[in-house]
């Protein structure tokens, strides 16, 4: 378990309008995420869990509300803070998939190593290894099955070497063996001191987390690991 927070989110809040409708789609969602801790995140469809992995990541704008990682406010910045921010201290996987169609498998896991511009990361070689893709590095990513585009993203997640590993569904497409295989990648980069957040709808994920946080209406609540793990049976569906 962490005692340091690195991921920290107070009171977000999110609007969307459409004329004259509106959203709430984050009702003063408040998080914290320390070293080396993983936190598992539930609820069912249109509950805010797409909308508060992009606010976490800097991919989108809390209407309210603040998100530090690492200490730094990455909320209320240009985009082009947000993404340098990112690019140094969080790595991302989202359902839609984080590879660039034109490039080959590990010429995207280089990219976000060159854009983060740190010398002690893993190879993309090795990272490719670790997620049992050393044989496909030269593929483009349409050259990909289901699963291994999954694993493919996860790498490139990793590439980094990030202070906080943000994950939608990255398991959601992966068989049992290869699902254990990726949760015990997620669980050494969080022994490693990496703070890793997972959207997920897997009784497995869930059961593997320190803590598990459900939302319901844009608003959160946390359980304890024991808690989580009793009802990880019951794992409401978070598709969508």
């Amino acid at each position: 378990m962490a005692s340091e927070p690195v991921l920290a989110a107070r009171e977000l809040y999110r609007f969307y309008r459409a004329g004259e409708e509106e959203t709430l789609a984050l009702r003063g969602v408040s998080l914290r995420v320390g070293r080396g801790e993983t936190v598992a995140v539930v609820g069912p469809s249109g509950s805010g869990k797409s909308t508060l992995l992009a606010c976490l990541a800097g991919l989108d704008e809390p209407s309210g509300g603040e998100v530090r990682v690492d200490g730094v406010r990455i909320s209320h910045r240009p985009e082009t803070e947000r993404a340098r921010l990112r690019a140094r201290h969080i790595g991302v996987l989202l359902q839609t998939r984080n590879l660039l169609p034109h490039l080959s498998v590990r010429d995207n896991v280089r990219l976000p190593q060159r854009a983060a511009s740190r010398k002690h990361v893993t190879s993309a070689r090795e990272l490719l290894a670790q997620v049992g893709l050393g044989e496909r590095a030269h593929a483009l990513p349409r050259q990909l099955s289901g699963g291994e585009l999954a694993r493919a993203g996860l790498a490139v997640a990793l590439a980094n070497a990030p202070a906080v590993l943000l994950a939608d569904e990255p398991t959601g497409e992966l068989d049992g063996e290869t699902e254990r295989a990726v949760l015990a990648m997620l669980r050494e980069r969080a022994a490693q001191g990496c703070a890793v957040l997972i959207v997920t709808h897997s009784a497995e994920v869930v059961r593997s987390a320190d803590r598990v946080i459900t939302l319901e209406d844009g608003r959160a609540t946390d359980a304890s690991a024991r808690t989580a793990r009793s009802a990880s049976q019951e794992v409401p569906d978070v598709t969508g």
